[in-house]
């Protein structure tokens, strides 16, 4: 074995024997250190403990004060707010005694005043008693005095009075025949006029289509026009609602105005004729048909005066004639009719040495309103005379105009000629046209409605239905319920029937008396 390969491995372990020892005093002072370290920490955490708990304590102590505090605050404000309730029923029951107290002297004053009317009504019994007793003397002593018995005495009197009745009687009487006497002038006048009216008729039922005629039935769809363009412009520019439906080869313009209609007539006609329609040709034809309408209404205004020998209204007034060219009344032209008024009324007026200019005026104006009755509220009676007025036409003519009807008060003989003329004129044979039918349907419901009253025997439609007479039974209609009887049968009509102008309902009750001499 070599020495020199051992040296080494000698140093090595005489290296570990030597560093053995010095480790285990280095292991042992670092044991010590941490003991102390240890021990100082425990030291600290033990102080820190207490500290943190004695300010733990002292906090727990000051909360503790702060609830005690705030509890006591508590309590006194309960106490404060039990201590005025306690008031409040103390004060209650103070007011409660003073009113109990006023009740009970309430009581005591009622009772007192019962007692005292109690006895003022027992004075005021024996004062009755003391009166009838005095009132039963007084009698006797008159009887007495005059020789008569009551029964006597009253029957005195009641022929004093009847004497005196009948003298007061006697001089009404008097007074009614001579009243009578005076009116009698006037009121046969009043039955001329009426007897006079009794086939006066005013209808209102109006045309308010027209039929234009097509060449084809092609031609609907070119009146019509792209998704209804055509259509819808024509209607727009006219203010006339055009009718496409299954009529052959015709269209059908509806609208209430006859002036409107009559031009959406011809721009349709003309249309057609000439063929291309479209919305701007539709505005043209339109436009020229209402240029000439005009004219045609000028012209027609312009004769018309000239027919009556007339002289010229004003501009706004031959419009408004014009425009009755197309108005109809149960097919009766309003032109023609207020022609064939003017000289009625003219006629009738140079009878009876009037002024037959003045009168062919006011017949020939009395319609006027109904040239613009459509736009306007109102009865064209009324409408017409206003518009007279303000176009200053005189006060005669607007008085007929608007008293036609009887709508107010006539001034004037020429308003009650007009009034005749209209009605002659209106009510004459082939004048207006109305079917059979309808129209004696109108009267029998008319007679029915009045016969469905009880108390009334008979009813009679006259007048062409614009006078129904009520015959009622006497023993079972008196004169009070005979009036309030006429104004309900016009209620009933006005809300049960659709009629033309106005109906007078005129309620007869014929009290009869028989005696037979001897």
């Amino acid at each position: 074995m070599d020495f020199t390969s051992l040296v080494p491995l000698v140093a090595v372990i005489l290296g570990f024997g030597t560093a053995i020892p010095l480790v285990a005093y280095s292991y042992k002072m670092k044991t010590k250190a941490a003991g102390n370290l240890a021990e100082q920490i425990l030291s600290n955490a033990e102080k820190d403990a207490l500290s943190f708990r004695k300010e733990k304590e002292l906090e727990a102590l000051d909360e503790a004060r702060k609830i005690l505090q705030k509890a006591d605050e508590e309590a006194k404000v309960k106490y404060e707010e039990l201590h005025q309730s306690q008031r409040n029923v103390s004060n209650r029951e103070i007011k409660l005694d003073s009113k109990s107290e006023a009740l009970d002297r309430k009581e005591l004053e009622i009772k007192k005043i019962e007692a005292e009317i109690s006895q003022k009504f027992k004075e005021a019994e024996e004062e009755k008693v003391r009166l009838d007793a005095l009132v039963s003397q007084e009698n006797e002593r008159l009887e007495r005095i005059s020789k008569m018995s009551r029964d006597e005495a009253k029957e005195i009197l009641i022929n004093n009075m009847k004497e005196v009745a009948e003298a007061e009687a006697a001089q009404i009487s008097k007074q009614i025949r001579e009243t009578a006497l005076a009116n009698a002038n006037k009121e046969a006048n009043k039955i001329v006029i009426s007897a006079i009216q009794r086939s006066a008729a005013d209808h209102t039922a109006e045309s308010t289509v027209s039929v234009v005629e097509l060449p084809s039935d092609q031609m609907k769809g070119r009146v019509i026009g792209r998704e209804g363009r055509n259509i819808r412009t024509f209607e727009q520019l006219t203010g006339v609602e055009l009718i496409v439906d299954d009529t052959p080869e015709a269209v059908v313009l509806s609208g209430f105005d006859p002036v409107r209609r009559e031009i959406a007539r011809i721009a349709l006609t003309n249309l057609v004729q000439d063929g291309r329609i479209h919305p701007a040709r539709i505005e043209e034809m339109i436009n020229k048909a209402t240029v000439e309408v005009e004219e045609e209404m000028r012209v027609a205004a312009e004769e018309a005066i000239s027919e009556l020998n007339l002289p010229s209204f004003h501009a706004q007034i031959m419009k408004l004639i014009g425009r009755l060219k197309y108005r109809t009344s149960y097919g009766q032209n309003i032109l023609k009719h207020s022609i064939e008024v003017g000289w009625l009324t003219g006629l009738m007026a140079a009878e009876l040495d009037m002024d037959g200019t003045m009168a062919r005026r006011a017949g020939f104006l009395h319609d006027i309103g109904k040239a613009i009755d459509r736009n306007t509220d109102g009865t064209h009676a009324l409408i017409g005379g206003e518009y007279a007025r303000k176009f200053g036409e005189p006060e005669a003519v607007i008085n007929a105009i608007e008293s036609h009807h009887e709508e107010v008060p006539m001034t004037g003989p020429i308003s009650a000629l007009v009034q005749s003329a209209d009605a002659i004129s209106g009510s004459r044979r082939g004048a207006r046209g109305d079917t059979l039918e309808s129209y004696i349907k109108r009267l029998r419901n008319l007679e029915g409605i009045a016969t469905g009253f009880d108390g009334v025997s008979k009813s009679y439609a006259i007048q062409a239905g614009r006078e129904v007479r009520v015959m009622v039974e006497s023993d079972k209609v008196d004169d009070n319920r005979a009036q309030t009887l006429s104004l309900e049968i016009a209620g009933r009509i006005e809300a049960e029937m659709t009629y033309p102008g106005q109906i007078k309902v005129v309620v007869i009750r014929e009290s009869r008396n028989t005696a037979i001499a001897k």
